[in-house]
């Protein structure tokens, strides 16, 4: 499993999952940029009409502790996957959707 692939993170205490992009994984947690997998259908539905977003991903870290299975987001051949469900639907690459179109760069920024 690498950086940058899109996943479903099972979590325990409390009972939860989520789906998106893993940002992060090391023996003390992952980190991922997603949406909560209940909300994937309203997710879906909002990204393929040019309503207003009501449904948004967010950044979360899920202590190791909690962890129980992380999941590679693929088909099968009797089950579409649900990245391959957000592109022929929503038209969209979901990576681009979960991501945003990345930091702006701009001469004034300073660094810390």
């Amino acid at each position: 499993m690498d950086v940058g692939e899109i996943v479903v993170v099972s979590c325990s205490g409390p009972r939860e999952k989520f789906w998106g992009v893993l940002l992060a994984l090391t023996t003390a947690g992952a980190t991922v940029r997603g949406i909560p997998l209940d909300t994937c259908e309203d997710w879906l539905r909002q990204n393929a009409s040019d309503g207003p977003s009501m449904i948004g991903p967010v950044t979360i870290y899920v202590p190791a502790h909690r962890l129980e299975r992380i999941e590679i987001d693929e088909s099968s051949e009797a089950v579409e996957c649900f990245a391959d469900r957000f592109r022929r639907v929503a038209q969209r690459e979901p990576k681009e959707a979960l991501l945003g179109p990345g930091p702006k760069r701009t001469g004034d920024q300073h660094q810390m």
